[in-house]
């Protein structure tokens, strides 16, 4: 047979994307039934206060009709955090559905508002008395760690909820008393906010006759969130359905359980009819889990021919005033790729996690691993700084070969495959390396600073399994697929049809991707951590495969041959070398057919796939402005193997993009004073436009993965992990021939480059 156009390995045009693109799309705030109640959220204007509140005027206002306090859901179990370590204590206050006394960050919830429209909704709100006493706050890692330090939790010893390392310790001690040259830094990976396209939204709705709550909100996976909830409202989980339509962007934030899906259903099933909440920009600020904020100090043993010998770190992570669900395991995660794609022999990584009086922060797009990548890659770039080597030749110095493999780090990961000096090669090709001195005197010329960097990364990821994948011929012969993963713009409807062609031959148009519906699919674990493709793909390539065989094994009896006889194209078996074919929908109407129209395959992971990959920026400075500019772009990655080439590329470019947002104008800021989140509107907080990003030259370079049946490595978190510190090494390499400027913490903004270059050059006349 003729490879399929439309199978493994080929572009195919995203089959999602023609309903979007018209306006059909259906995000939660399009669904809202004809008739339903609005709910708003009462936000503490205080980042740290006691407070007592009356609701009384609030719930006699027309239209009012219900108003939720910390007393009327004290019987709600707390939000969750649902991590623990092997050996270390983590210290996990409660996290109530609403506080009844007491406040820790500002936007802390404190009160839900139902009415018949939105307007009296919010009139209500602002009616509601608050008696506030305001108690003293603390804001950022430095501050928290201080003895003298306000407490978060004032029956806590200190703001530190957890100590907890990784490594050997004395092992690395030894090398660095033997060590020829210690390089040091210490840098900072700052507060984000995900800012997706579709902010959070939950309607809730209750069936009395049943006794049962439907909930339709924005996730990442209605399985993981239904039962989270059911937790919360000491139910079964079959008494709740979890629905997820459409979703415009979830980056790791919309994984967790939020207080306002307990609120709206409490408020549905008291009143008896839907209630709708939707959140607006200001309350995504206030209310979602915000990313990164780690302060790292981070120390390289280099031995006299210039080899990596040990490394030690010591991460402190900013949690918020509460544990959000995973938020403990993020650093965790990260130090444990502390080593990168460097033979290190001995490694030692403490990770403490700090209270402040600040939005929780949990899983934000790579989840602890862009953190150790620009740890590691810009701590390189330093050493070959100071050794006097170039960054690259470092590199290719200390790579763990090819033939290593597998590989087992200083931390306990198990590379299984890779070619690090082989993608750095290709890229640096890619983006003519050799050319750049010449490049750099056309930017002297015109009075501006050029610079180039890059980072060579390798991740952890696509273990969140097992997913279970089931596909079934319905009776006019289309295909339709159960999984429990949940698109959130990835183009899962035609990675998925892709896998199913591969086996039945069908075209994506008659395969029907079904997810985010816990009445229709059994079971899921959702998206997150790169594992859509090598999960819940593996296991519908696993089911796909059992399918074809059972409508061989059925087409066999129909056309009494064997089945060794029988091949599957264009929806049909057939017998090889004839025209004797019988339909899938053929089949499909057969007494016989049973269970033979239905196969089902869960893959569970052994361990991690290792993407890895070498991302080079290019950019050039104005000094009179600070405006820094990225030229070129390139990115060679190592994913094992391509499903969709066109969907990888999406994949690739967003997390660049988004990895490109970090390093030149991202940052939620707090002020210390008030605890007030200062960047709480898009009007303050710097996303990436289309002027600010380049184009992306992408290829792969890919070494299959050796424990995935389909030989994939995940990629959807890869972009962000590769692209703050190429970003950043290339702007202090033009910094550094300019100025002798060694070390700049993102957000590289115009302003903060402009006075690095003020501060330089008042240096050199001194």
């Amino acid at each position: 047979m003729q490879p399929l156009k439309f199978g493994i390995g080929q572009s195919v045009v995203r089959k999602e994307d023609d309903p979007l693109l018209r306006g059909r799309g259906r995000y939660v705030a399009d669904i809202g039934p004809r008739r339903t109640l609005h709910g708003i959220v009462l936000r503490s204007p205080h980042a740290h206060a006691a407070f007592r509140i009356d609701a009384a005027k609030a719930r006699a206002m027309p239209g009012v009709r219900l108003v939720l306090t910390g007393a009327d859901t004290a019987n709600l179990g707390p939000l969750p955090c649902t991590v623990a370590f092997p050996n270390a204590t983590v210290d996990v206050p409660p996290y109530p559905i609403l506080p009844r006394d007491e406040v820790r960050h500002v936007g802390d919830a404190i009160a839900f508002v139902v009415a018949d429209t939105l307007d009296r909704a919010k009139d209500a709100a602002e009616a509601i008395a608050v008696d506030w006493q305001a108690r003293p706050h603390v804001i950022g890692i430095a501050a928290a760690l201080k003895p003298d330090a306000p407490r978060v939790w004032p029956q806590h010893r200190s703001n530190v909820a957890f100590d907890v390392a990784l490594g050997d310790q004395a092992a690395t001690a030894r090398a660095f008393a033997q060590a020829a040259k210690i390089v040091a830094l210490t840098l900072v990976n700052q507060r984000l906010a995900a800012n997706y396209l579709d902010t959070r939204g939950v309607i809730a709705e209750y069936d009395a006759a049943d006794d049962r709550l439907t909930l339709t909100l924005s996730s990442q996976g209605a399985h993981a969130v239904r039962d989270v909830l059911a937790g919360i409202l000491h139910v079964p989980a079959q008494k709740l359905r979890v629905v997820t339509p459409d979703v415009g962007g979830g980056f790791g934030t919309k994984l967790f359980c939020y207080r306002e899906y307990a609120l709206a259903a409490v408020a549905a099933k008291r009143l008896r009819e839907p209630v709708t909440w939707i959140a607006d920009r200001s309350e995504h600020f206030l209310g979602d889990a915000q990313g990164r904020d780690n302060l790292t100090t981070a120390r390289l043993v280099l031995d006299g021919k210039h080899r990596f010998l040990a490394l030690d770190v010591d991460l402190v992570a900013d949690m918020g005033a509460y544990l959000s669900q995973f938020a403990p395991f993020i650093p965790y995660l990260g130090a444990g790729l502390s080593p990168g794609v460097y033979d290190i022999a001995a490694c030692h990584v403490r990770v403490r996690g700090v209270y402040t009086n600040s939005v929780p922060v949990d899983a934000y797009r790579g989840a602890g691993r862009p953190e150790a990548a620009y740890v590691i890659e810009r701590l390189v770039d330093v050493a070959a700084r100071e050794v006097g080597i170039a960054p690259d030749a470092l590199r290719r110095r200390n790579f763990i070969k090819p033939g290593a493999m597998p590989y087992r780090t200083a931390t306990g990961q198990n590379y299984d495959s890779g070619d690090f000096a082989a993608h750095l090669r290709r890229a640096q090709e890619l983006a003519d390396w050799a050319g750049f001195k010449s490049r750099l005197a056309q930017s002297k010329k015109a009075g501006r600073l050029r610079g180039i960097g890059l980072s060579t990364y390798v991740e952890a990821c696509g273990s969140n399994g097992p997913e279970t994948a089931t596909v079934q011929i319905e009776r006019d012969g289309s295909a339709t697929v159960l999984i429990g993963s949940q698109s959130t713009g990835q183009g899962h409807a035609t990675a998925y049809a892709q896998l199913v062609a591969k086996h039945l031959g069908l075209p994506p148009k008659r395969v029907t991707v079904v997810q985010g519906d816990t009445d229709r699919i059994a079971s899921g674990v959702g998206t997150g951590g790169s594992s859509s493709i090598p999960c819940g793909g593996a296991s519908l390539d696993a089911a796909a495969k059992k399918l074809a065989e059972k409508l061989k094994e059925l087409a066999g009896d129909a056309l009494e041959v064997s089945i060794g006889d029988l091949e599957i194209a264009d929806g049909a078996v057939r017998i090889a070398g004839t025209d004797r074919a019988i339909s899938f929908a053929a089949l499909a109407q057969r007494p016989d057919a049973g269970d033979r129209l239905r196969a089902a395959d869960a893959f569970a992971p052994p361990q991690p796939t290792y993407p890895n990959g070498t991302h080079i920026a290019e950019v050039e400075i104005d000094p009179a402005t600070g405006e820094t500019r990225i030229v070129n772009y390139v990115v060679v990655d190592d994913f094992g193997a391509t499903l969709n080439p066109l969907l990888l590329a999406g994949q690739v470019h967003g997390g660049t993009a988004q990895g490109i947002g970090q390093a030149l104008m991202e940052q939620a800021v707090y002020d210390s004073e008030s605890g007030q989140l200062v960047t709480a509107s898009l009007l303050d907080y710097a996303l990436p436009r289309a002027a600010d990003v380049p184009a992306i030259a992408f290829e792969t370079h890919n070494v299959r993965c050796l424990h995935n049946p389909l030989g994939v490595k995940g990629a959807g978190e890869a972009g962000a992990i590769g692209s703050c510190p190429a970003v950043m090494n290339a702007i202090v390499d033009a910094l550094w021939r300019t100025l002798r400027i060694a070390h700049l913490d993102m957000p590289a903004t115009p302003e903060r480059v402009w006075r690095a270059l003020a501060e330089a050059r008042q240096r050199e006349t001194l």
